[in-house]
Order: structure tokens, then C-alpha cells, then sequence
């Protein structure tokens, strides 16, 4: 059995994760897709699903750290709106508990892969890439929901939606907001789920689910991880977490960098006015 994804670190360092909701009826498509996102949720013309092959089916049994293992297992029982979409080496998924107003996670499957820690997997350069290859992917899809999500408030496609209904349009038309640049993508120092996972997530970090101070401190100090930061140095001190301290810093906002020492209620209050006016940009 692969390794644990629990390392060596402060058991303080250990932050929430995910839990999957309950199964829908099966579904029979390889595939889900919906325009960017909404292409991508949306069920193609129906095609059989093979079964998953026994190389991809894991032994275990699914409860608290290991909770993420369904959607590995059997992602095709799951709607449409939770598992986005998979194949044979990775699942997409909705964080059913979201720290920004978009949280997404990418699964791999492979099954030697799935329970290590990120560290150790991302030691595998062939594996290293398809993970950040397959990130990207959902990468843009997540910034495509974005921009539907956002659009409306946008002042940058609030100007390329003018232009493009004037009639004659212009010459050359605003380049609209690069939603991309608007995502975050990576991994957790000290993951707090068994199965190997990344998130990806918009960079608001605004949500109900945002409730104390590791689930801010976790995606707002170098706790978090780019996964294009990999293969990470020997000497790299993002690989001591614990010995760091990044869970237990004082909040500082992750646009303005105003600081509110441990005070987490007001920091909240401020990220609710960060929100209203990062997504007006």
C-alpha cells in the first residue's frame, strides 16, 4: 500500500478538507462537459462508459481521511454538478466545502500515486507532468466559470461586451479580463485528506465556508503551494511546515496586505469588501 499522505509536521498543520456528497443515480458518459464550465457540466450526446479498469480500483475503505475516495473509485455515480468531469487518470471535482467563491479539486488516479504525499509523488517527473498538464486544463475551465460568474460586475467585460454590440463595432476590440490570471493552483504542505489532491481556486478566498484561521492561513501563506513550484528544492522551506509556523501567522489580506493580527472576524469583513471590489475589476 502507498504511503499515507500525513508527513512529519506540526499536528496543528492539518486544515479541513473535502467529504463527497451523496451519490446520484449512474450516469453512462465518459465525459461531462458544459461551455467552458457550463459545456463542461453538461451531459454529452450518450456514450457507454467502460468500466474502470482493475488497475484503477483501490482497496480501501472510504471514511474522514479517506473521503475523497469515492469520487476516485466511482466517479459516475455522482451528478454532473459534483464530479465535472473524469477520465482514466484524473477526476475533476466541486470542493464541497469551497474557501473561495470557486473551489475546485483535480484527483489523480493512478492508483501507486493516489495516497501519497504531494511531495513524494510530484518526486516522479513523467507523473509531475500530466498532474500539472491536466491542472492547467481545469485551470482554464474554472476561469471561464469565472467569467460567467463575474461578467455582469466586470468593468473589463462590462467595456468588451459594449464593443461587441456596437454596431459597426470597433476596429479592435478590449481584451476583456484575463480570468486566469485570477486562479490559484496548488497543494497543501500537510494535506489533511489521504488521496492526493490540487486545488484549484479562485483567489477571493470568499465563501461561508471560510471559517477560522488555519482555512485562511492554509491557502494564504506559503502553506499553500504552486504546483508549477515543483519539483520543490531539498532545502525548500515550504517542506516544514509545521517548523515555519504558516498556519499559525497573523492575517494579512492577500490583495491589499493590510494586516489584522488574529483578529479573524474583522478580517473577514474586509475580505467581503476585497470581494465586492475585486470582482468589479
Amino acid at each position: 500500500m502507498s504511503r499515507n499522505s500525513s508527513r512529519s509536521s506540526s499536528p496543528g498543520d492539518v486544515v479541513p478538507g473535502s467529504a463527497p456528497e451523496a451519490p446520484a443515480p449512474h450516469r453512462k458518459e465518459q465525459m461531462q462537459s458544459r461551455n467552458a464550465f457550463t459545456e463542461l457540466m453538461a451531459p454529452k450526446p450518450q456514450l457507454p462508459l467502460e468500466p474502470i479498469s482493475s488497475s484503477h480500483k483501490l482497496s480501501i475503505n472510504f471514511k474522514n481521511r479517506d473521503d475523497l475516495g469515492p469520487y476516485i473509485e466511482n466517479p459516475s455515480s455522482y451528478s454532473p454538478s459534483i464530479v465535472l468531469y473524469y477520465n482514466d487518470e484524473f477526476v475533476a471535482v466541486r470542493d464541497r466545502y469551497p474557501k473561495s467563491s470557486l473551489h475546485l479539486l483535480l484527483l489523480p488516479r493512478e492508483p501507486t500515486k493516489a495516497r501519497l504525499h504531494p511531495f513524494d509523488a510530484f518526486d516522479d517527473p513523467e507523473f509531475l507532468q500530466k498532474v500539472q498538464t491536466e491542472t492547467k486544463r481545469l485551470k482554464r475551465l474554472a476561469a471561464a466559470e469565472l467569467r460567467r460568474m463575474h461578467s455582469s460586475t466586470s468593468a473589463q467585460e462590462i467595456a468588451r461586451q459594449k464593443a461587441m454590440d456596437a454596431d459597426p463595432p470597433p476596429d479592435e476590440l478590449p481584451a476583456g479580463r484575463d480570468w486566469e490570471k485570477e486562479i490559484m493552483c496548488g497543494i497543501h504542505a500537510h494535506p489533511s485528506m489521504a488521496h492526493l489532491h490540487i486545488h484549484v481556486l479562485s483567489v477571493d478566498r470568499f465563501s461561508p465556508c471560510l471559517r477560522h484561521r488555519k482555512h485562511y492561513n492554509s491557502f494564504s501563506t506559503p502553506f499553500f503551494i504552486d504546483v508549477e513550484d515543483f519539483p520543490l528544492a531539498k532545502d525548500d522551506a515550504r517542506r516544514h511546515p509545521g517548523r515555519e509556523g504558516y498556519l499559525k501567522r497573523d492575517f494579512e489580506c492577500w490583495r491589499c496586505g493590510k494586516m489584522f493580527g488574529n483578529k479573524f472576524q474583522r478580517l473577514k469583513a474586509h475580505l467581503e469588501e476585497e470581494f465586492l471590489a475585486w470582482r468589479t475589476l
